[in-house]
């Protein structure tokens, strides 16, 4: 039966047809042509002659601004008839883009298959993990059969002809396409020619080597390139025709940031950082109290399979067009909406409820794979559930997935500024009671955010380098729950106008807290101000360790200095009380809270020193009230649980400490996730009208698991752990749940125990079969209603095989 081919019409410049299919692009079929000098006979002949008799009709115009993509691309190229997407038009020099108009496809006959001049029958792109290319774009890590590539860096692709390419009389070239609309003018359809010496900097491709009918292609892409998948295709022409490769999943080509790229605005310069920013798929997560500092593994598993795929998709879903994911800043803003769920079904679902029912306590979570994998099979269904340091793992993730240097960032005592004020308001009664409806400010025992790394060509000099970001959803951002990317340089002076979101992450770290009374006129004036109150001991993994750097320093100047007072002050003068900061108190006592050693532990009395101390030359006396309440992480109190009032007398220069005692039976059924709770004391000196006030937010600390590894760790090998832990509480826990999960170890998995009896023990032995060599890190949590942020881990060195 014979074959009707689409091909070009004599009018149109030389003769040329476009590929037939992925048959004839291996070389297992035809491929389409068009013989110079002959008139198909039959049907495709009087086409021919209809079409070459009104050749004005079948041709489109080019698109405006594409001249000189007409002159770098003098071959056609298979028309893209998918709906919506634009044509390829014949112009009669080549074939350049057109939305919504088709080229004219007339016929020819199968005797002229023969005199097809060139065509690829199969391309090699070297993406194999152990490949050249892989290896070379430091993407050999990642679980994934794509060719994976970073930015502003060669690559290269191999591909096998019909027959020799001869350069006098043979021309080639690629194609890339990425978006559901690909367009030269917006940098989505990119035309790949071949030169003789690659420049840098821009989409060229070289020979390397010609062996017969096998080239060798190596590839050059700019470091503005957009990143996410591109879609590959191979024009080749000869004397007798033009032919074009079908589009192939398996061709498909994963563009993402470049770090070690100077000129890609991601480049970070420091090796070991790139190796801990970037290629470290573990982390410590840090939480708890300042004074109370805990610390979790997080499996990030950025190259895990099935991640890059998931990370992809978010990218697809996001806000960001195509044309704008060549701009960290575009595709992180993104990010930061997309890891939460409130306005577009965002990867994770906030719960601060304490009710967990139909999904996963953010507690009991430690490791982004699920997550993330769960939300792209599901088809976008927000994962459940979420709180800060969920989120910041997940988006660590997604943004190292991505090629963007990012870690966690843990603030204590973090700020949460509801009306741009840029303070934190506390409000009192004339009797110095809280008036806890008129307190939306809050502080957070601690929050957690991330940090990446990029220039800020957007903003003035000095900008660049770490920015915060935030997703998990507080605030809105004209009009969508994201934050950031806030210039961390910015943040520390003050320097509140420079986008994005820079006043509320500055609140976060540097605002002052000020106390207000209610006058009998029913106003209020300011009695007090804590210029130390928030922002303490920020917190991240160190570089190429599991130790704890604190980076206070990057986000504030030192507490009381004279360049941080000008800071706080510089940014108020942005706010909505810009004029606070004008009348200054004396004092002369001074109140504090301390606890021993890590603090105390649940399941016994809690017990804080109140130390009082007078500066002064005479006696002073105070009346201080005091109350603790049950508190969530957030800073959202539950409710009180102990009050009490007591006369303080200190004689000149007199330091006096108070033992404060928070009985078991006073909490033992009222605490909630963290345990988490907050003492307020406040006061006012007789002799000077002096107000004392301050508030300590203190957890009660859990057991560690403890993880004991049995038997040689190799690759391949079965080998055990042993898992142990012991219930603190005298009352029994009920529906305990532990999940154990290692990178290379073992896939997630939840072992259900039951019931464990007050002050007893359990031990488990986990069973898992190591797959990757070197140190490993095997992470435990347990969770039940009455115990939550109960974790351990283990490292395992592996040996191969």
């Amino acid at each position: 039966m014979p074959v009707e081919l689409v091909g070009r019409f004599p009018s149109a410049g030389t003769g040329a047809g476009t590929g037939a299919g992925a048959g004839a692009a291996q070389g297992e079929g035809p491929v389409e042509k068009v013989a110079e000098g002959k008139e198909p006979e039959g049907k495709g002949g009087c086409l021919r002659r209809l079409r070459r008799g009104f050749s004005c009709c079948c041709r489109g115009q080019s698109e405006s601004g594409d001249a000189a993509v007409d002159a770098a691309r003098p071959d056609a190229t298979r028309p893209d008839t998918t709906p919506g997407n634009a044509t390829d038009v014949d112009n009669g020099v080549g074939r350049v883009e057109e939305d919504g108009v088709k080229p004219p496809q007339p016929l020819i006959g199968d005797n002229e298959l023969q005199d097809v001049s060139l065509q690829v029958r199969s391309v090699d792109l070297l993406k194999s993990q152990k490949e050249q290319n892989r290896a070379e774009h430091q993407t050999d890590q990642y679980l994934s059969d794509d060719l994976i590539i970073r930015r502003g860096q060669t690559f290269q692709v191999a591909l096998d002809l019909s027959r020799p390419l001869n350069s006098d009389t043979d021309k080639l070239h690629l194609e890339l396409k990425t978006g559901p609309r690909p367009l030269v003018s917006k940098g989505t359809h990119i035309i790949i020619p071949l030169v003789e010496e690659l420049k840098g900097g821009q989409w060229q491709a070289k020979i390397m080597e010609q062996d017969g009918n096998r080239i060798r292609l190596s590839i050059s892409s700019p470091p503005t390139a957009l990143i996410g998948r591109y879609h590959l295709t191979v024009v080749t022409r000869g004397p007798k025709g033009v032919a074009t490769t079908p589009e192939d999943l398996s061709n498909d080509i994963i563009m993402l940031f470049n770090p070690w790229c100077m000129d890609d605005t991601v480049y970070m310069d420091e090796e070991e950082e790139r190796q801990e920013y970037v290629l470290n798929d573990t982390g410590r997560i840090y939480y708890g109290t300042e004074k109370q500092i805990g610390a979790r593994t997080w499996n990030y598993g950025q190259f895990s399979e099935g991640v890059l795929a998931a990370c992809l998709y978010i990218l697809e879903k996001s806000d960001v067009l195509a044309p704008g994911r060549g701009d960290p800043v575009n595709v992180v803003r993104a990010i930061t909406a997309m890891i939460n769920s409130p306005d577009d079904r965002g990867v994770l679902e906030g719960n601060w409820s304490g009710d967990y029912a139909g999904g996963t306590a953010p507690t009991a979570w430690s490791g982004s794979v699920d997550i993330l994998k769960k939300y792209h099979e599901e088809g976008g269904m927000p994962v459940k559930y979420g709180q800060c340091w969920v989120f910041s793992g997940v988006t660590t993730t997604v943004l190292r997935c991505l090629g963007v240097p990012a870690r966690s960032v843990t603030n204590f005592q973090s700020a949460h500024d509801t009306d741009v004020s840029l303070t934190i308001d506390i409000y009192f009664n004339e009797n110095m009671e809280a008036l806890n409806s008129l307190n939306s400010d809050s502080v957070w025992n601690f929050h957690v955010w991330n940090d990446c790394w990029m220039a800020r060509p957007d903003l003035p000099p000095g900008m660049g380098g770490w920015q915060a970001v935030d997703s998990t959803p507080q605030e809105t951002s004209q009009g969508t729950f994201r934050c950031g990317p806030a210039s961390v340089t910015a943040i520390r002076n003050g320097q509140v106008y420079h986008k994005h979101d820079t006043p509320f992450v500055f609140a976060e770290v540097n605002s002052d807290k000020i106390y207000w009374q209610r006058n009998l006129d029913g106003t209020f004036s300011q009695i007090h101000s804590e210029k130390k109150a928030v922002g303490h001991f920020i917190s991240t993994k160190a570089v190429g360790s599991n130790m704890r750097d604190d980076i206070t320093h990057l986000y504030k100047h030192p507490e009381g200095s004279e360049e941080e007072r000008i800071a706080v002050e510089t940014a108020s003068r942005y706010g909505t009380k810009p004029n606070i900061y004008s009348a200054p108190m004396a004092e002369d006592v001074c109140m504090q809270v301390t606890m021993e050693g890590e603090g105390p532990c649940i399941g016994v009395d809690a017990q804080l020193t109140i130390v009082l101390r007078n500066q002064s030359s005479h006696p002073r006396s105070a009346s201080l009230h005091s109350q603790v309440e049950v508190m969530y992480y957030t800073g959202v109190l539950k409710g009180t649980i102990k009050k009490d009032q007591f006369l303080v007398e200190l004689m000149p220069n007199e330091v006096k400490t108070i033992t404060w005692v928070l009985p078991y039976q006073n909490y033992q059924d009222q605490l909630v996730d963290q345990g988490a709770l907050m003492l307020t004391l406040s006061g006012r000196v007789r002799e000077t009208q002096q107000v004392l006030a301050t508030q300590t937010s203190f957890r009660l600390r859990t057991p560690d698991i403890n993880i004991t590894p049995i038997g040689d760790a190799v690759v391949g090998k079965e080998m055990a752990a042993e898992i142990c832990f012991k219930n603190p509480l005298p009352c029994p826990l009920k529906g305990v749940v532990f999940r154990v999960e290692g990178l290379g170890l073992q896939s997630i998995k939840e072992i259900p125990v039951g019931d464990v009896a007050g002050l007893s023990a359990v031990t488990l032995k986990e069973h898992f079969v190591p797959s990757l060599s070197g140190v490993r890190k095997l992470v435990a949590s347990m969770h039940c209603p009455q115990l939550t942020q109960v974790h351990g881990v283990v490292d395992i060195v592996v040996q191969d095989n």
